[in-house]
């Protein structure tokens, strides 16, 4: 993929393009920095914090935090090699310069702080850059207010410390309580740092600013390393390995959750309401990215996901099994509404995630079936997470008969064919594993019968010979692209019926391209899903149909490749305007890629 961006896009109404931002991040944190030096999202010191930079949700209350030449400029950035150290090279009339830019870690892990570093090169010439830092407010519910500390200026929103480092050769013009404007002015080899070093409910560290540059380099190599650690015997080596670098962006190393993404409130459409906060850890998301995590071979991301998945699930309860939980393992709370413009002036924005207490019965195939993975790849179950599989099974032989709202959150409860095969595929793992006494098989009679009347209720009930596809739910004749993701289902039970399904969901979701909408009529609403192109890839492999699967990717890739982006995808794209929509980055996108690229197989 093209991971550089050789132009300079003008915002729209103060607003950046969703697929001109660049992340950088460290497992504990994400920014997002557009074009034209501007980082306008950071939550700090966690990803789902209040944010200290939201101009991506308010161009004129927002905070930001922007390094750019004070003069027209032209622009390429891209990722360094193996790694999630972001270069930007510009260029002026008067010079050239880079801008290297950082969410520092050491070796030994992520810091006790958040520490941004921006490194700005001279190359040639010289270059005047401008500094502008605006503090955000919280959605105006905390009013920023700086001091002075050890020479440095130390801004205050809430229990949040922020303090900005810098070299000498940093000039500061003006300073208030909400923010600053300064200035530094490049030659031929010169080398200086502005950085942010931030708290909350603590002491802030006060690291020297030659600590700060030195780690962005240590940053740089801790990435590569861990990208050495990975082993990848597939195609697409390049690809896989950048998204693998986007999912470790959504590693929340304090507890090892997974996030779904880094964002809050980017809309799947353009003046819609469908505009969600993702900044917490759904089960569905995280088993996903944990199915990539070992395809890669990544043994502790995967471990830690699984087990803080696991422990969350038996703190809580199965009885009260609930579709996402915080970073920390917490309840997410209800949604409440923030007075900000939202991007583009798309409302609502939104906090918290109501879809937690939704019924979503897909959630025990996910589960039974990445428990599975992580068997198979050579690892050991624990007594408690064994009896906590057999305990899912037995819910999941429950309740497999409820309508739920599904994968996609519908708030009609129905019964969605996708949930009825994630039960059958739930009930099928838990076969497998207690006949391998991985868990308890006192059940397995039951499970083994539950599992055929799912079956036998699903080609009774789900099946359109009109259509010749299983439908969105039963009873309908529509479609839905996430029966790809139960392609187990169909090569195990009906091969043909599900290359059918295949046929049509390409056909109708995809109006015959490689770009997939959710299901059927969500057109006239919102974008193509990034994820059910690259599942309808993998789908296609494991249902013997390599060719038309190899081809699916490759026009799924050229198409994205055209757009510019850094390779850090949302979740949706409008193939009419060639715009990115939803938030940002996806973990679905990512882990979606590198699900489709194993599946091709080594001949990829």
């Amino acid at each position: 993929m093209n991971n550089k961006h050789d132009h300079s896009p003008a915002r729209e109404a103060g607003f950046a393009g969703l697929g001109d931002y660049a992340a950088i991040g460290e497992g504990r944190s994400v920014a997002l920095i557009a074009p034209d030096g501007a980082i306008d999202w950071w939550c700090a010191p966690n990803l789902d914090s209040p944010a200290l930079f939201d101009r991506l949700l308010d161009s004129q209350l927002g905070g930001y935090f922007q390094l750019v030449p004070d003069a027209p400029w032209r622009m390429q950035r891209c990722y360094r090699e193996a790694s999630n150290v972001l270069e930007t090279r510009y260029e002026t009339d008067t010079g050239v310069v880079k801008v290297t830019e950082s969410m520092n870690s050491t070796f030994a892990g992520r810091l006790p702080w958040n520490e941004l570093a921006r490194r700005v090169e001279g190359i040639s010439g010289s270059v005047r850059m401008v500094i502008r830092l605006r503090i955000g407010t919280q959605a105006e519910t905390r009013s920023p207010w700086r001091t002075d500390a050890h020479g440095h200026p130390l801004y205050h929103v809430a229990d949040l410390m922020a303090m900005l480092l810098r070299t000498d050769d940093v000039v500061l013009d003006s300073q208030n309580d909400e923010g600053l404007d300064g200035y530094l002015t490049t030659s031929a080899g010169s080398r200086s740092v502005i950085a942010l070093v931030a708290a909350a409910k603590e002491p802030l560290a006060v690291p020297p600013i030659e600590k700060v540059d030195e780690r962005i380099d240590t940053s740089d190599c801790a990435w590569r390393n861990w990208v050495d650690g990975l082993s990848w015997d597939a195609g697409y080596a390049d690809e896989v390995k950048r998204s693998a670098l986007a999912l470790k962006f959504l590693w929340y190393a304090p507890t090892g959750a997974l996030a779904a993404a880094a964002t809050t409130s980017l809309p799947e459409g353009l003046g819609k309401e469908k505009n969600y906060d993702y900044r917490y850890a759904w089960i569905r998301d995280a088993c996903l990215i944990i199915k990539a995590f070992i395809f890669l071979g990544a043994l502790e991301d995967s471990k830690a996901a699984f087990s803080w998945l696991s422990s969350t699930i038996m703190r809580h309860g199965v009885e009260h099994l609930r579709t996402c939980y915080t970073l920390e393992g917490g309840l997410v709370p209800e949604e409440r509404y923030l007075p900000l413009e939202g991007y583009q002036g798309t409302q609502p924005v939104r906090v918290g995630n109501n879809a937690s207490q939704q019924v979503q019965l897909s959630m025990y195939g996910d589960m039974l079936a990445t428990a599975r993975l992580f068997i198979e790849a050579g690892h050991v179950l624990d007594l408690n997470t064994s009896r906590l599989l057999g305990q899912l099974a037995n819910c999941c032989a429950d309740s497999w008969r409820e309508r739920d709202s599904g994968i996609w959150e519908l708030p009609d409860k129905r019964h969605y064919t996708h949930s009825k095969m994630a039960c059958w595929l739930a009930l099928d793992q838990a076969v497998v594993l207690a006949k391998c006494e991985h868990i308890e098989p006192t059940w397995m009679a039951r499970w083994e019968r539950e599992r055929d009347r799912i079956r036998d209720w699903i080609e009774t009930h789900c099946w359109s010979a009109e259509r010749q596809a299983y439908t969105f739910y039963a009873g309908s004749d529509d479609l839905d692209a996430a029966i790809t993701l139960t392609h187990r289902y169909g090569s195990q039970v009906n091969p043909e019926r599900m290359r059918s399904t295949l046929a049509a969901i390409r056909h109708e979701l995809g109006h015959d391209s490689a770009m997939v909408y959710r299901y059927s009529g969500v057109e006239k609403e919102e974008s193509t899903f990034l994820a059910c192109s690259f599942w309808l890839v993998e789908a296609l492999a494991a249902l013997d149909q390599q060719p038309q699967a190899k081809a699916h990717m490759q026009e799924i890739l050229a198409c994205l490749d055209q757009t510019g982006n850094v390779d850090i995808f949302n979740e949706m794209f409008d193939t009419r305007t060639r715009g990115w929509r939803g938030n940002m980055p996806q973990g679905l996108s990512h882990l979606a890629l590198i699900c489709a690229a194993k599946a091709l197989g080594k001949g990829a």
